[in-house]
């Protein structure tokens, strides 16, 4: 069995907050954050709009987009960092908003890395026969963790939610094998303090604000996602030659240029959402996912790659056939 993404979906906050709203309350400037980061504008959740509201409604579009009914959904994964509550699971809360009965629900929670860790968790559960239908979202409301005082983590982040289906195919041709064809996952740590919350329910019972060191997360972002991917490729017998679209975490323009230019990817082949989004965590491969396909930019047999880092660190990539 081969697992296939037949469907994507999105969800933005209504709300945007632009490099000018924030100069209202923080020292900074619009030519700064675009300079350092490529963003110009962020999606802010509403108060009482919840993570499990975001990633709802993600999920609603991706099955209307498949023409699956939310019974046949049989898994659903919620990849985030910022859950409604320490428990039940948000995935749990979401399986309820979208009415997917037939689901068994869990989160998983490696932060920016936490889709590509969720989709090759449902990758592992179709290819082992147990499901054949799978949600997978990426949600965060990250601006309920950020310290909006804080010039320099605060023009990093923004809120929103992605999802796909992933349905079970039959390889019947082994030589033109179709979908996710081969992930990479890696953590380390000893490198936790670099990228990091103030707190947590264990250490003090608050959720803390995120806690950033930009120049070693910038160094070994670069050089941790170039690594993965090679190394990815080559489990699928590929080189990056191959490549027809990378579809990176949409963490800081400077960050996907550096990648980008170490694969030596063409800026047509690089799918970038961060201007518009900034930095959603979980949510921005997904996201930017969902537009690359909305748009037509992914076509019929290509080669994708997705690829993220995150806190932890975690980070990974997933090579897949549209």
């Amino acid at each position: 069995m081969q697992s296939r993404i037949i469907a994507t979906g999105s969800h933005l906050p209504q709300k945007i907050v632009t490099n000018f709203d924030l100069i209202k309350t923080v020292d900074t400037s619009d030519e700064w954050i675009v300079e350092r980061t490529g963003i110009t504008q962020r999606h802010i959740a509403a108060e009482d709009e919840l993570t499990s509201d975001l990633a709802a409604a993600a999920a609603k579009k991706a099955i209307a987009n498949s023409g699956l009914k939310a019974e046949e959904i049989e898994m659903i994964i919620v990849a985030t960092t910022t859950p409604d509550l320490t428990f039940p699971a948000t995935a749990t809360t979401v399986q309820a908003k979208i009415g997917a009965k037939s689901a068994f629900a869990f989160d998983i929670q490696a932060v920016c890395s936490g889709f590509v860790f969720a989709l090759t968790t449902a990758d592992s559960f179709i290819k082992s026969g147990q499901v054949k239908n799978a949600l997978v979202i990426g949600a965060d409301k990250l601006s309920s963790i950020v310290n909006w005082q804080d010039r320099n983590t605060c023009v990093l982040f923004g809120d929103g939610a992605g999802a796909v289906i992933l349905q079970a195919t039959e390889d019947q041709n082994p030589n033109k094998k179709r979908g996710i064809i081969a992930s990479s996952l890696y953590s380390d740590g000893t490198l936790n303090d670099i990228l990091k919350t103030s707190g947590g329910v264990a250490l003090n019972q608050k959720t803390g604000f995120i806690e950033m060191s930009g120049k070693e997360v910038f160094k070994h972002a670069v050089d941790k996602m170039v690594k993965s991917v090679i190394a990815t490729l080559a489990k699928a017998g590929l080189t990056t030659k191959d490549i027809d679209l990378l579809v990176p975490h949409q963490a800081n323009l400077r960050i996907l240029n550096a990648v980008a230019t170490r694969l030596e990817l063409p800026e047509e082949k690089v799918i970038v959402t961060v201007q518009k989004h900034a930095n959603t965590s979980a949510a921005s491969i997904p996201l930017a996912l969902d537009h690359a396909n909305s748009q037509g930019k992914i076509k019929d047999g290509d080669v994708v790659v997705l690829e993220a880092l995150g806190g932890g660190l975690t980070w990974g990539s997933v090579v897949l056939k549209w």
